[in-house]
């Protein structure tokens, strides 16, 4: 089974012919975007993904500012919300579903604010209680956080304590960074500043141990436009494509870390 987590930026505009024609050569079954919105370009992408096979739908698009950065995820099966309390606020940036697939399991998607909101750090301590307090079976929890491990998802310094503190305790609340998990400390950027060129790794995927020992693969592609040389990227985000087996078993330990791998971080 196939999870992709993308920021598509700004709704797609004029790139959503794009964004359907690479999430095609991509096949996923389940597809969780951020920066979704309820302007046309988006209803458009929407529509083009149930053609696709993935019409089971939830959105957080609000029709009063349909220009708003919201969320959507679109699964080849039924997917139905759950609200939990003490769950983030901020509207429109979390999203909880539950998804039917052969082997059922929750997928929280998110968008974090960024700090200048002044809304960053209560958003992640509400995701992190949440994880904390999880009770209903296998999970994942996935988005574009604005968040990192200083010194391995930065190429410069960006991360603070609380950020760098924040992907700790999910790590010690038993939820597996999925791709450190499997490659370590490669250093891959999914977001690169477009005046500086830096890299940062800020769209990730947590698991938790009911569902981390069905993980088996976990990479960032970055779409492309078929043809077009001078603007060959759809998004300023890469993807992550997230496999998990239909099958499967055991349980998962706390390696999904960048602490937990077995050697030393790098220091900023």
């Amino acid at each position: 089974m196939r999870i992709i987590l993308w920021n598509i930026r700004a709704g797609g505009g004029c790139r959503v012919g794009a964004i359907l024609d690479q999430l095609s050569v991509w096949a996923p079954d389940v597809v969780a975007l951020c920066e979704f919105r309820g302007t046309p370009p988006s209803c458009e992408l929407a529509r083009g993904l149930a053609r696709r096979g993935l019409p089971h739908q939830r959105h957080t698009a609000a029709p009063r500012h349909p220009a708003h950065n919201r969320l959507l995820v679109a699964s080849r099966w039924p997917v139905r919300r759950l609200r939990l309390p003490r769950e983030p606020v901020e509207p429109g940036r979390w999203l909880l579903v539950q998804v039917a697939a052969p082997r059922p399991f929750a997928l929280g998607l998110m968008h974090v604010p960024n700090r200048v909101t002044g809304h960053k750090y209560p958003f992640l301590d509400a995701v992190l209680g949440l994880a904390r307090r999880w009770q209903g079976g296998p999970a994942l929890f996935l988005g574009d956080t604005n968040s990192g491990c200083r010194g391995i998802d930065e190429e410069t310094v960006a991360f603070n304590a609380r950020e760098d503190g924040w992907m700790e305790s999910l790590a010690r609340a038993g939820w597996a960074d999925g791709f450190r998990r499997l490659h370590g400390q490669a250093r891959v950027y999914s977001w690169h500043a477009p005046n500086g060129g830096n890299g940062f790794r800020i769209d990730q995927a947590f698991l938790n141990p009911a569902l981390c020992a069905r993980l088996r693969t976990v990479r960032y592609a970055w779409g492309t436009r078929r043809g077009d040389r001078r603007r060959p990227a759809v998004s300023d985000h890469a993807a992550l494509l997230v496999e998990l087996d239909l099958g499967g078993g055991g349980r998962c330990d706390r390696a999904g870390s960048a602490r937990a791998v077995g050697r030393s971080r790098p220091s900023p």
